[in-house]
């Protein structure tokens, strides 16, 4: 133990003598997050479409039929309750809820009025509010071939009904403000990238200045030179997500409804995977720049592949299943669910599974990959 620490104290010394690292680990990241989040774009579709219809009338069976028939949206399910509905939204399972009342026929024929209820997972502002437009446009449409089908005599004339009414509620993200969705997967991706980047150049810096043959020919075990030297990166990014998360919630006003605990637990988790993929890197480079080069090539690849610029729900079927080899796909849902849903552990035990077997995994990969000679 006391060799690990040392190596660990020598790791943070050598980390903060370097003048020029400092600001690339604490300062730029932070300009990124400020400057990325106030950049993005969203192209809707495959709204994940479910319906509660307490009515079972054929006016009610027409308007479903109207987004069955829409490209922006997948009928996922009808739900017998709100209830149910509302925890499969919770899950994200669903995006859009349309309640559609009872008596919806009845009112329509006789009263010439009536309401529906959507709500609408608002997590993503801009989606929600592109989803929203979706929706009145459909329900516009129906409502004026529903005029010309309910047509009533009264009186000597003929009688429109009035207009129907919708009455949107937007779950998780009441403002519609696109930055609520987008902080926290940047905090992701900055997080993400520090980790890989350092720890991907750890090791091979080593080599470079020769001093790795120096250590190999020491009594210093593998398992004590590899916690050693990863150990510190794994410190440091958990110190970016806690400057991240204040950014968050002072400067854009992210809410943070869930256990803040249950982050830093599943950061942690996290990290060590991202370790792992560094370590690998550096094993099998022999100059920090082919680190760095093969470091940012996963990365990209890990986030636009992620879901956090891109739903995943849009993608091919085959890149949405490769998606599930993503370990950013896993951290940027857990903090989405988390920070905004206020989800628990019984809501993200699936990812942290995912991501626990898949840091056990790679890091005994890349242990073993490690060539150590005594």
């Amino acid at each position: 133990m006391k060799t690990i620490l040392f190596i660990i104290q020598k790791e943070f010394k050598q980390i903060f003598r370097n003048k020029s690292m400092l600001p690339i680990i604490f300062i730029l990241p932070l300009m990124q997050l400020v400057i990325l989040s106030n950049a993005a774009s969203f192209e809707v579709k495959n709204i994940k479409f479910s319906y509660i219809d307490n009515d079972h009338s054929s006016a009610s069976r027409e308007l479903i039929s109207k987004f069955q028939a829409s490209n922006y949206f997948n009928i996922i399910s009808q739900f017998p309750s709100k209830k149910e509905a509302n925890l499969q939204m919770q899950k994200g399972n669903v995006d859009i809820i349309l309640e559609i009342p009872i008596h919806f026929e009845r009112n329509l024929i006789k009263q010439q009025n009536t309401n529906l209820s959507v709500s609408i997972n608002a997590i993503d502002g801009a989606a929600a509010g592109v989803s929203n437009v979706y929706i009145t446009q459909i329900i516009s449409g129906y409502n004026q071939s529903i005029q010309t089908q309910l047509q009533t005599y009264n009186q000597g004339s003929f009688v429109q009904p009035e207009s129907i009414m919708t009455i949107p509620s937007f779950w998780y993200n009441k403002t519609l403000n696109y930055k609520t969705f987008m902080v926290p997967g940047i905090l992701v991706l900055l997080v993400t990238m520090l980790s890989l980047f350092l720890s991907s150049m750890n090791i091979v810096r080593e080599k470079e200045v020769g001093t790795l043959e120096q250590i190999n020919v020491t009594p210093i075990k593998k398992h004590q030179f590899i916690i050693g030297k990863l150990f510190p990166f794994w410190v440091i990014g958990l110190m970016v997500l806690t400057v991240g998360l204040t950014i968050a919630k002072l400067v854009f006003n992210v809410p943070i409804l869930g256990n803040i605990f249950l982050i830093y637990g599943f950061t942690s988790i996290y990290l060590i995977l991202i370790l792992g993929i560094g370590l690998f890197i550096s094993n099998h480079t022999e100059t920090q720049q082919q680190a760095m080069f093969i470091a940012w090539f996963f990365t990209v690849i890990f986030i636009l592949m992620s879901g956090l610029f891109t739903p995943i729900e849009s993608m091919p079927n085959w890149a949405q299943k490769v998606t599930l080899l993503n370990p950013i796909r896993y951290f940027v849902e857990v903090i989405r669910m988390v920070m905004l849903k206020g989800a628990g552990f019984s809501d993200i035990k699936n990812q942290i599974a995912i991501i626990t077997i898949y840091a056990f995994a790679i890091n005994g990969f890349a242990v073993w990959s490690y060539k150590k000679t005594n």
